[in-house]
């Protein structure tokens, strides 16, 4: 739909302050005993959060800062203690905004010859502001897949300096028939673009060049491609600042390697070959940024309910899941509102309505509860991680979390999944309340990137603090679908309508999955809510550490 958004925003306040006027006075209230989760409830939320109304639920715009308000009355409605600044529902968070202009200039120096790259042409920035201005050229090194790592014997840094230089780094990793080096065929967290961009900060590099591998559908479509960085690139006030970072179109990734002693078509066949070696590029880049900047607040949702217990419920659960969308973006097919009804309203919908459950005196758990609807999570987990910088209640005494971004839709499901169950003792709760609900368990399917699904939401941010945490959805394996056609419906979502503007309210949601989802979490929250022994990380967990020194400092 394309919109006037100036006329828009005259009128949005009116039209949100009648519709929470409404639903506040007049939603139905639920006199059953245990759970009792109503389609109804949980499609008026959806219905409004994932309408154009709201924009898109940017963090820190109009339509944003009208669905936090939204949340909070709820909050308020189902009877949650405020638990924010000054006994509010909300968190505040300071944030810095910063999106490139076409006026950028990146120059590629070789010999004599300056070559200028165009941003979004040629190019696309992975970080913006200020703190990315490369005025003077420097070196270029080519790092290979830009990976350490250290179980597996590799290191693409050895022996070359990049320290105060430009890393450039080929897609993907080493890829070998022995799945004990780097799993075989199936990609590792080593593969993901950030992990590549956090080893060459520690290396001392000054920035990063992506070099994406011509077998990556992913960027193939390069419109796709600036569709998806042409977002607002937003950061914690106070957080350090990030360095140059890009990623070149494919046809112009060979510019960099000239008169190096290499050209693209002999990294194609190192890659090939399981070959890729490191070296110098004769090859300088320099970067002036245009930008334009903002300072602003956001907020996170927090609702608070104390569990029945004397001891446990100075113990707490923490259930998240974050509002925020991406806004008003790009248009296609004259639509410019990422709704983002399946990510992630539909999250918070069912949120809502689970702390409406344990709010029902035979529901109250022995621990407590805190309900953590989070903003920033599109944006690089900004909210989550601010709740980590600043918790309402030391994060020792939270046993888990529980992270709910996406809920089933498809089909009623015979088996669910547990992104980073492995973790934790919190797979032994997640196989108990399977077998109770009728269910099994199963594994991430193999199309999909298990390390790298932990790492994309906002449980890797309270598992990174040391809080045992997961997400759970469903499988494949659904009641009235074959394994296939499931699959084909995921990679279908993925592929066409994640992160577009098509994820909105026309799509085909079955209710019955949605509260049989609903239910599950309940039960698993229920369930460690419940029990006399917290969740522990298994032996090994790279988050460990990270909870011994939260207990150790009382933090």
């Amino acid at each position: 739909m394309a919109i006037n958004i100036n006329r828009y925003k005259k009128i949005i306040h009116l039209i949100i302050t009648t519709v929470i006027f409404f639903t506040s006075t007049n939603y139905p209230q639920q006199t059953n005993n245990h759970t009792n989760f109503k389609k109804e409830a949980i499609q008026r939320h959806l219905n409004f959060l994932g309408s154009d109304l709201f924009e898109g639920r940017g963090t820190g715009t109009t339509g944003g800062n009208l669905a936090a308000k939204y949340l909070a009355l709820e909050f308020e409605r189902i009877n949650l203690k405020p638990i924010g600044n000054n006994k509010t529902f909300y968190q505040y968070i300071p944030l810095h905004g910063s999106k490139p202009l076409t006026s950028s200039k990146l120059e590629i120096n070789i010999k004599d010859k300056t070559i200028p790259l165009r941003l979004n042409d040629d190019y696309v920035l992975l970080q913006a502001g200020e703190q990315t201005f490369i005025p003077n050229p420097i070196p270029l090194v080519f790092v290979g897949y830009g990976i350490i790592s250290p179980e597996y014997d590799y290191n693409d840094y050895y022996n070359i300096d990049v320290e105060g230089k430009v890393v450039v780094f080929w897609d993907g990793e080493p890829e070998l028939e022995d799945e004990s080096f780097f799993d075989g065929k199936n990609p590792t967290v080593y593969s993901s673009l950030e992990a590549k961009q956090r080893i060459a900060l520690s290396r001392g590099a000054r920035g990063s060049i992506f070099i994406p591998s011509p077998d990556n559908v992913k960027y193939k479509d390069w419109y796709h491609v600036v569709n998806n960085y042409s977002f607002e690139y937003l950061s914690l006030a106070y957080s350090a600042a990030s360095t140059f970072g890009a990623i070149v179109k494919p046809g112009m990734a060979k510019l960099l390697f000239e008169d190096s002693g290499y050209n693209i078509d002999d990294i194609n066949i190192m890659v090939k070959t399981n070959s890729v070696k490191s070296f110098p590029l004769n090859s300088k880049l320099s970067f002036r940024g245009n930008f334009k900047e903002r300072d602003f607040l956001a907020s996170n949702v927090i609702g608070f309910l104390e569990g029945k217990d004397p001891d446990l419920k100075n113990s707490n659960v923490i259930v998240s899941a974050h509002y925020d969308h991406l806004g008003i973006g790009p248009p296609i097919n004259n639509d410019s509102i990422y709704n983002g009804v399946f990510d992630n309203a539909a999250g918070v919908s069912v949120l809502i309505e689970i702390a409406k459950e344990f709010t029902k005196p035979e529901n109250t758990p022995k621990r407590s509860i805190i309900f953590i609807l989070l903003t920033g999570e599109e944006s690089g987990l900004l909210g989550s991680r601010y709740y980590i910088d600043n918790p309402v209640v030391p994060l020792y005494k939270t046993v888990a979390n529980i992270n709910i971004d996406g809920i089933a839709s498809f089909d009623k499901f015979k088996s669910v999944v547990g992104v980073g169950k492995e973790y934790s003792t919190l797979e032994d709760v997640l196989n108990i309340t399977a077998q109770k609900s009728g269910l099994s368990v199963i594994p991430i399917p193999p199309l999909f990137i298990q390390a790298e699904s932990f790492t994309r939401s906002d449980q890797l941010t309270f598992a990174s603090a040391g809080i045992p945490a997961i997400l759970i959805s469903e499988g494949p394996n659904y009641v009235n679908l074959s394994y296939k056609q499931g699959l084909e419906k995921m990679i279908n979502f993925a592929a066409k309508i994640y992160h577009t503007p098509f994820d909105d309210l026309s799509l085909p949601i079955n209710y019955d999955a949605v509260i049989q989802h609903a239910e599950f979490l309940f039960s698993f929250i229920a369930e460690i809510a419940n029990a006399e022994n917290e969740p522990e990380w298994f032996k090994g967990s790279p988050y460990i550490n990270a909870r011994l020194r939260s207990i150790a400092e009382k933090k």
